[in-house]
């Protein structure tokens, strides 16, 4: 390539831009400067890509496009130091970035380049002024913040509205990055401390609100902030009896986390590098406390819960794609035993730690996910090891009191880690003594006992030992039992061995008639008001369990009293029952997964005599359906928006994938999905669908695609929400994919490229092109035509429209070739995007001709279909390529085109009329045609 080259693409691009084109013109200078461009037309390119940016940014609302902008034009600054253009440009991006000191030295650089520059001076003007007033407001700030904290320390100030507004004030103004650093730098935090000191709950809700500003995504300032106020104190405030200052440490401690956390992954850079201290030194000071709070006397049952919910959310490793688990390793062996100690504390004795009814279930989920992040056998056995040796010290010569903290710490384990749990119990004596206490006079005795031997019989090693030895103990303590909570929780054990052949109708390990007669006990304690949430949470674990049988499944969903009380006791505070709804609501909508048997392998079972599963004849679809239509009526959506929405540990990965199998199956009926849309289901699904387990997430993604598929997402999805969808959908066209997922999400983001450019964009940076592109090719017609008709809306993006103008590649052929085929669907989809690519792009017209030897057939057969669709696109197609070139118009008025056009033409006034009509009037101008007698 020549020099003249490069001049030729930096004039194409001018022109480009001239007419508004910059995406265009971008890519003109781009091709530009990948040529042997000299130092002076490679800085005249970069400062033209520059101004390029500068005029894309407003339109697509990204700041990254100023970021390029001012990289761009600082490139041309480097190879011409004098290039006052570029200069300008710069400050134009800078001004934009919000970095005004470094834009008025540009200024100034391009004024005493060219002094009598009017629009130098002026730009100098403007910017002198914003800064001024920057400076007049941050002083303004100063005298705020000052007068703010002078009405909250004001120990004679008597007006609390006064007090109250002030508060608000100063969180408001921590929450701008600007505000938090002038309260940070007004000596802020030593005077939040005082605050914090004084005791009152508003004033320490306000300190701890505005810290949060101060140290969100900052690392800096959090390292500087623990040191002023100590970690020790910071962490002791989780332990307050205000359950609201609890909670707004916890979220101040969250927010420390993060920072720190980012620190350590990033490094140390900017700003950040002022702090000549390890994060990763202070993310442990941080994590130590924690674990010392656990175990502290005096520290309330809520505060004890959010510490292990930041332990949960700060310490395993968020992809196990990470090797580095040095701090599960470093809390195994400094905090396993205080996390068992609060695992295996009892509710109500006096002297012991102050629990919560969801205290031991957090320590489970804790416990769980620490096991789950070790990487090797030795690392999981020494943790057994620890386990161990804790549940011995209790077991062994600590008396009944102490069997009865192992005993709890076993069932804490079974629940978490049941790998531990199994181990412990087969710890000598362990499941002797359970058996033992279950017959105890002693109530706490029992309710320890029994909680132990229901946990351990959902577990394959001790179910049979328990089926043999403790169904007869179950049945005598729920038939002579005088306490309902010993009988509720006897029942749950018999409910959990009574399900043990899951959905097999034909493994029934009751009489005829139990299971039924166990889920109407479990219903009616459901329903009884009068006995406690933490007790009547076992009715919902025991019918978690029965309704495998779909007997049960039915009479459950006819039961609107039993239906209205599960939802209602999904919303209390008693959060460990979440997991037991989700689970009783899959066994109602059977979400989950059933294949059916293939019939030559069940003869073939048959034949060597092996059990053959057997569904349940009201498992049947149409009985499903039925069940669904109750849920949605009974007002299941609501109660499941409600449970993603907790902000509670019991919120597992495994609980979230649960609630989206139950979304994808209330959704799977059209008709459904407006009710689910109408109840907030939609805004629901996305955290399912960026959280949690990989089969959660895909399901939760399928739903979404549905909502997508049939209703407005604009509606669905209001706001910014929308954005949301894109990253779930994308997902879904990975090959671990099926078919439908992939087609289904193909027809989602079809319908949200046809929106706005934003969205396009939003695919575009998800890099769903390429695997749109490979679904084109796909055998199936369906998932074919679907990535046809995404791909055609996408072309309304500059980005794809480059990818179809640049050179070798097959993707224009493709579309050609589609506009040929029999499905009719796909011809559509096909010369669509012909038709838009052509009017967007008019070089590609010249190239259509050169992509197969059939395209002439293909327009002639598109302008004589009888679906007036396909004849408007393929009339617009050829109306594209006469306009771009005389050349291609005399090919086509040489052929038989010319006669098509002319019969077209003679039509009602229709589009393809029109567009006929255009065509011969622009081969009359070019001359290649004369106007008969009528003018015509």
């Amino acid at each position: 390539m020549t020099a003249s080259s490069v001049e030729q693409l930096r004039k194409e691009g001018n022109e480009l831009f001239k007419c508004g084109d910059y995406g265009g013109a971008l890519a003109a200078y781009t091709q530009a400067l990948g040529l042997d461009a000299t130092p002076q037309d490679q800085a005249v390119l970069h400062r033209n890509r520059a101004a390029c940016h500068l005029k894309l940014a407003p339109v697509f609302l990204l700041q990254e496009d100023y970021d390029k902008a001012e990289t761009e034009a600082s490139k041309a600054i480097e190879k011409d130091g004098g290039d006052v253009k570029a200069l300008y440009r710069r400050s134009q991006a800078l001004e934009k970035l919000g970095r005004l000191d470094q834009a008025v030295l540009d200024l100034q650089r391009c004024v005493s380049l060219e002094p009598k520059n009017k629009v130098f001076q002026e730009a100098l003007r403007n910017i002198g002024g914003q800064i001024q007033e920057k400076v007049r407001y941050m002083s303004s700030t100063d005298a705020k913040v000052e007068q703010m904290f002078q009405i909250l320390l004001d120990p004679e100030e008597k007006g609390t509205e006064k007090k109250q507004k002030a508060s608000q004030n100063l969180v408001v103004l921590a929450r701008e990055d600007a505000g938090a650093e002038k309260i940070f730098r007004s000596n802020g935090v030593q005077l939040l401390q005082r605050l914090l000191d004084m005791g009152e709950t508003d004033l320490m809700l306000a300190a701890l609100r505005t810290l949060v500003g101060i140290c969100s995504e900052h690392q800096s300032r959090t390292v500087a902030t623990l040191s002023i106020l100590g970690t020790r104190r910071v962490v002791s405030i989780l332990g307050v009896e205000s359950q609201a200052v609890s909670l707004a440490a916890c979220h101040l401690l969250q927010v420390m986390f993060d920072a720190l956390k980012e620190g350590v992954k990033k490094g140390f850079r900017g700003k950040e590098g002022a702090i000549i201290v390890d994060p990763a030194r202070e993310l442990k000071v941080l994590i130590s406390n924690l674990l010392d709070l656990l175990t502290e006397v005096g520290v309330s049952g809520q505060g004890r819960d959010n510490a292990l919910t930041l332990l949960i959310k700060a310490v395993p490793r968020k992809s196990l794609k990470d090797p580095n688990n040095s701090l599960t390793l470093w809390v195994i062996d400094q905090g396993l035993k205080k996390i068992l100690e609060v695992g295996g504390s009892l509710q109500d004795p006096p002297g012991e730690l102050a629990v919560t009814a969801n205290s031991r279930m957090s320590a489970s989920i804790l416990l769980s996910k620490l096991f789950d992040d070790l990487k090797c056998d030795a690392e999981r056995e020494n943790f057994h090891r620890l386990c161990e040796n804790y549940i011995k010290s209790w077991f062994e010569g600590q008396g009944l009191a102490g069997k009865l903290r192992a005993i709890q710490t076993v069932s804490c384990l079974l629940q978490g880690p049941c790998d531990a749990g199994n181990r412990a119990l087969e710890l000598s004596g362990v499941m002797e003594s359970v058996i033992a206490l279950c017959a105890s006079e002693q109530e706490e005795e029992q309710l320890v006992a029994v909680e132990a031997l229901i946990h351990a019989a959902g577990k394959a090693k001790r179910a049979s030992f328990i089926t043999a030895n403790g169904v007869s103990l179950l049945k005598d303590l729920y038939k002579c039992s005088e306490k309902d909570s010993i009988r509720i929780r006897a029942l749950v054990g018999l409910c959990k061995l009574g399900s043990a052949g899951g959905t097999d109708f034909s493994m029934k390990q009751f009489a005829e008639g139990s299971t039924l007669k166990l889920a109407k006990q479990c219903r009616k304690w459901l329903c009884n008001d009068q006995i406690d949430a933490g007790t009547r949470r076992w009715a919902v674990e025991g019918l978690a369990y029965l309704t495998f049988d779909a007997d049960v499944k039915e009479e459950f969903v006819e039961d609107a009293a039993a239906l209205k009380a599960l939802f209602q006791l999904s919303r209390l505070e008693e959060r460990s029952v979440l997991f037991a709804v989700a689970s009783a609501l899959v066994n109602c909508t059977n979400s989950y997964d059933y294949e059916e048997p293939d019939p030559k392998m069940v003869e073939l079972a048959k034949y060597a005599k092996q059990h053959v599963p057997e569904q349940h004849p009201k498992d049947k679809p149409s009985f499903v359906r039925a069940r669904v239509k109750k849920l949605l009526a009974a007002g299941v959506v609501s109660a499941m928006v409600c449970m993603v929405k907790t902000e509670s540990p019991v919120l597992t990965s495994s609980c979230r994938e649960l609630l989206s199998r139950v979304f994808l199956a209330l959704v799977e009926e059209v008709e459904d999905r407006g009710t689910v849309v109408a109840q907030g289901g939609g805004r629901a699904l996305i955290p399912l669908a960026l959280e949690g387990t990989d089969v959660g997430q895909t399901k939760a993604a399928q739903a979404l695609a549905k909502l997508t598929i049939t209703s407005n997402p604009e509606m669905t999805f209001p706001g910014e929400r929308i954005y949301e969808v894109v990253r779930p959908l994308v997902s879904l066209l990975h090959l671990n994919c099926s078919g439908l997922q992939n087609f289904e999400a193909l027809m989602a983001l079809t319908n949200l490229a046809g929106i706005s450019e934003r969205l396009r964009q939003k695919i575009l940076k998800e890099k769903a092109v390429p695997m749109i592109e490979g679904y084109m090719f796909e055998e199936h017609e369906m998932i074919r035509r679907a990535a046809t008709e995404c791909m055609c809306n996408l072309a309304m993006s500059k980005e794809v429209q480059d990818l179809f103008e640049a050179q070798g590649n097959d993707r224009l052929k493709l579309l050609v070739l589609y506009s040929g085929e029999d499905d009719e669907l796909l011809q559509r989809a096909a010369a669509g995007g012909l038709a838009m690519l052509t009017s967007m792009r008019p070089t590609l017209c010249s190239r259509i001709p050169q992509v197969t030897t059939h395209w002439l057939e293909i327009l002639q057969a598109l302008l004589l279909s009888s679906n007036q669709e396909l004849q408007h696109r393929g009339a617009v197609v050829v109306l594209n390529m006469v306009e771009a070139s005389r050349e291609i118009a005399s090919t086509l008025m040489e052929s038989e085109m010319m006669e098509i056009l002319s019969v077209l033409a003679k039509g009602d006034h229709s589009p393809v009329t029109r567009a006929a009509a255009a065509c011969l009037d622009k081969a009359v101008e070019y001359g290649l045609i004369q106007p008969n007698q009528d003018g015509e």
